[in-house]
């Protein structure tokens, strides 16, 4: 009994400190039984490949339980915890790459949620313009390319450190720096499941932009997104309640919140990605931003299909109504014109807008009524 009190002091004590200072655990060996609930409650976890195991019950517990026989690699590897079940933000390579991961990652967090992140001086011009932001969104909304490739070239000398970089890869986290400032970014992925948001990638979502929040870093949010994941799948696995987590994260927190919409931002996916309505402080697209309800193909099936099936020549209609609908709507400039788009920008001049309206925020200070806390939706 002594030693399950143990487990359970140290989890009050990690839940204590959770939000006053940032927690990393770092597995350099097993963690298994009630002891793994502890790096649970932490901000990041990091394991290495080869030497890290992590499991509540492990395997010689199941096979006698339920007489399932699963190696420990199988069950709680580095691999396993970064690609498929989350609980691992890194999984790295030897304990030496570990360590400096942890430098890297302390050099983006302030010590404790009194303070601002560290600030260092700015390495890479904050009024340099990219020439290949003007090419590297693909005008067709169908076609997927990698948004790694564009937060590299926004970023500070192109460092970018990405939290859950295995896990719901159609979503995208981590830290890097504008003009020397931390800011955390939450960005879709196009290249996977063309940027649709599902239930993981909105728990890692959610998780992160808390993370961001209690240690005031600013949140870059870039938006690319063709809406929800749908199917039976998603929503028997409980998307309604597990991803209402991340708007919910978004409306409450108060630190700086900048979106840019890159190329698409349909339906609840718009919703979602840190809309002005949500609460985002300023709200940014591209001219071939598309912000609407659904696709334009997807709308004129829905709104014209029975006028498409009488139709003599039904493909000739469907074009003629596809043009009318994209000039119509497929655009940002029906969002600016009630203020929910802030400003429609040239894509080269990206990096130094972001910088400026960052400095603008700086200072930003939000007063909440008094409340024990939220009830989020778990």
């Amino acid at each position: 009994v002594a030693s399950l009190n143990g487990y359970a002091e140290i989890v009050r004590r990690n839940t204590g400190l959770s939000g006053v200072v940032p927690q990393i655990s770092a597995m350099v060996g097993a963690c298994t039984g009630g002891a793994a609930y502890s790096p649970a409650i932490t901000d990041f976890i990091m394991m290495v490949k080869g030497i890290s195991h992590m499991f509540v019950t492990g395997p010689e517990v199941i096979k006698a339980a339920i007489h399932e026989e699963v190696t420990r690699d199988e069950l709680g590897s580095a691999e396993v915890h970064a690609e498929k079940t989350g609980v691992a933000h890194f999984a790295l390579e030897d304990e030496d790459h570990l360590f400096a991961t942890i430098r890297d990652l302390l050099g983006f967090l302030p010590q404790n949620n009194q303070e601002l992140p560290p600030r260092y001086p700015a390495t890479d011009d904050p009024n340099r313009e990219e020439e290949a932001f003007e090419t590297i969104v693909p005008a067709n909304p169908n076609q997927p390319y990698d948004m790694h490739d564009f937060i590299t070239l926004l970023v500070d000398d192109g460092h970018f450190l990405e939290v859950h970089e295995h896990f719901a890869t159609n979503m995208i986290t981590g830290f890097a720096r504008l003009d020397g400032r931390t800011v955390g970014i939450v960005a879709n992925q196009p290249a996977i499941l063309a940027g649709c948001v599902d239930i993981l990638a909105a728990e890692k979502a959610g998780r992160f932009v808390r993370l961001c929040d209690v240690f005031n870093i600013p949140i870059l949010t870039l938006a690319d997104v063709s809406g929800f994941l749908p199917g039976v799948t998603q929503e028997h696995g409980g998307i309604i309640r597990r991803a209402a987590k991340m708007p919910y994260a978004y409306a409450e927190a108060t630190v700086p919140k900048i979106t840019l919409i890159l190329r698409k931002a349909y339906g609840g996916g718009y919703g979602v990605m840190c809309c002005k309505p949500l609460g985002a402080d300023i709200n940014l697209a591209y001219p071939s931003a598309e912000i609407a309800v659904m696709g334009s193909e997807g709308a004129v099936n829905v709104l014209f299909g029975k006028q498409l099936k009488k139709a003599k020549d039904p493909e000739a209609m469907r074009q003629r109504l596809l043009a009318e609908y994209r000039e119509t709507f497929a655009h940002p400039y029906k969002a600016a014109e009630i203020g929910t788009i802030d400003g429609v920008i040239h894509p080269r001049k990206t990096r130094p807008i972001l910088i400026r309206h960052l400095r603008m925020l700086e200072n930003k200070r939000v007063f909440n009524p008094e409340k024990k806390h939220g009830n989020m939706p778990f």
